[in-house]
């Protein structure tokens, strides 16, 4: 059976409630013509071309489909990437809810620029920010955004999903810098690469007492490549998130969501444990678990949850699990 046809730069048809039955929409927080313009000479804060991916990750791309006749080489070919990594939570999460995930950029391919506002909130249950502009590009939640996403958030049933990405290599002392990049071990991730100015402004603004930093690497099962298990805290699991999930995805660099006291009620649902072989100073410091999953029960005039994960937990980029299916269809039907 050949795929359904595609479709671009079109505007967006609102999908019609329909009861016991989410509306899961995504948020990319670049902007698409800034990240994919970057100078590909400078060392940081920057994604990685097309080319430099073939190359470090040869042969695997060695295919047809992604030639140069084919598929853009530059930048722009690595953020495509993003956006086709998270079409089989797409598919799955449409196919568990009767409805198409919606997806939408800060800035997109063609320049148009789609705050959050009530154009995608008012047909969205489900909204998930995936935080990936780099903190250079200055993108910042405004005012109206604020206000729309806190009117949002009063209606029952809502869900917000924060996924601010990594940190890597904020200090100016280089040793650690190397000794980071050393950890993670992807030669794709420069030795500094911030993320993400609109999610932490955002955070800020609604009162989530979260920072994210580092880009840790998770541990595996000893004498496997497999990712070691969550560290699960079921009691607080309110929302069935976790149910059939004992690991998420494998990825080199995840953040560490720190909880910073500021009187706001906040669960850690989940913990990964952080590769202990490879030194790095989150491990130094005596820390053996990264904060992986965090939820913000309904408070005050707020109905909606607020959830944080990370955003390459919705992609495929470093493979797929029948558990993280199953963290997949949880969130959707939760």
């Amino acid at each position: 059976m050949k795929p359904a046809a595609r479709t671009y730069n079109q505007d967006h048809i609102a999908r019609q409630y329909t009861p016991g039955k989410r509306r899961l929409s995504i948020y990319w927080t670049w902007s698409y013509p800034w990240e994919s313009q970057r100078d590909p000479a400078a060392m940081e804060n920057r994604f990685s071309t097309m080319t430099e991916v073939r190359n470090v990750l040869w042969p695997g791309y060695e295919k047809p489909e992604w030639q140069s006749d084919m598929f853009l080489q530059g930048i722009a070919g690595t953020l495509e990437l993003f956006h086709r990594s998270a079409l089989s939570f797409q598919k799955l999460a449409g196919e568990a809810t009767g409805h198409p995930v919606a997806v939408f950029q800060r800035v997109d391919q063609a320049g148009y620029y789609q705050p959050i506002d009530e154009r995608i909130l008012d047909d969205t249950d489900t909204l998930l920010v995936f935080g990936l502009d780099h903190l250079l590009a200055e993108l910042e939640s405004e005012s109206g955004e604020i206000e729309a996403i806190n009117k949002w958030l009063q209606r029952e049933g809502t869900c917000l999903l924060i996924a601010p990405h990594h940190d890597v290599g904020f200090t100016d002392d280089l040793e650690q810098r190397q000794m980071e990049y050393l950890h993670h071990g992807d030669n794709l991730v420069p030795r500094q690469q911030r993320f993400s100015t609109f999610t932490r402004s955002l955070m800020k603004e609604l009162n989530v007492p979260v920072v994210n930093k580092w880009g840790l690497r998770p541990a595996v099962v000893p004498g496997t490549r497999d990712i070691a298990p969550l560290n699960t805290f079921g009691d607080l699991d309110k929302r069935g998130l976790l149910k059939d999930v004992p690991t998420l995805n494998f990825h080199p660099h995840l953040p560490h969501y720190e909880v910073v006291p500021n009187g706001s009620e906040i669960h850690v649902l989940a913990k990964q444990p952080v590769d202990p072989d490879r030194p790095h100073p989150f491990t130094a410091a005596g820390n053996t678990e990264m904060n992986s999953l965090l939820w913000m029960p309904p408070a005050g005039d707020r109905a909606g949850d607020i959830l944080l994960v990370d955003s390459t937990h919705f992609t495929t980029l470093f493979g797929g699990t029948e558990s993280l299916e199953n963290f997949w269809r949880n969130l959707a039907m939760a």
